[in-house]
């Protein structure tokens, strides 16, 4: 089994209106967003073997966030992910060589969410009528910067195809600083 990654970058500024949008670097609470991401990969073992991330520099801050991992990854910016749609994506992930375990790529919206989607098999009809899980509906709700969908994969990385992904986990960076602000209240 292989295991997929997908994060959507964590929120990015608005701040410098003279800034191009591939240049936008992560606001404070995408800082925030990003390290509680990181802390949840490393409490659950996910540690990529490689990394494929857009050449955005929001998608490259929140890479940083995400490092140093417990095994070194093999890191590969890539223009072509800036904006990608999910075939972009998926085109992306089939190249990745087959000796690769767990594949991490940092990516936008709304490639990332379409082709989480796709890969789980999502119908947003049956998702929204509460079919296909918690985990499911959620995802087809939305996936909001920061967010992180890890799939188990059966075929090669070659042949990965729509529906061909098992979802295990959606995590959302909500969920986590929520958790820490109510034991920090609490």
């Amino acid at each position: 089994m292989r295991q997929l990654l997908l994060l959507r970058h964590a929120k990015s500024s608005w701040d410098d209106p003279a800034l191009s949008d591939h240049a936008r670097p992560l606001n404070a609470r995408g800082r925030r967003a990003a390290a509680a991401i990181a802390q949840a990969m490393r409490e659950l073992g996910l540690a990529p073997d490689i990394v494929l991330v857009s050449s955005a520099r929001r998608t490259l801050q929140t890479l940083e966030s995400l490092t140093p991992f417990d095994d070194p990854a093999l890191v590969e910016p890539m223009d072509a992910l800036y904006l990608a749609p999910w075939r972009g994506i998926l085109a992306a992930i089939q190249e990745v060589p087959e000796t690769a375990r767990s594949l991490l790529v940092i990516g936008h919206n709304p490639g990332l969410h379409e082709l989480a989607m796709a890969l789980a098999g999502i119908d947003e009809g049956l998702a929204a009528m509460g079919r296909g899980g918690l985990t499911a509906r959620r995802l087809s709700e939305g996936y909001p910067t920061g967010a992180l969908v890890e799939f188990s994969i059966a075929s090669p990385w070659h042949l990965l195809e729509p529906g061909g992904g098992r979802l295990i986990r959606f995590i959302q960076p909500r969920d986590l600083l929520a958790a820490d602000t109510t034991e920090t209240i609490g």
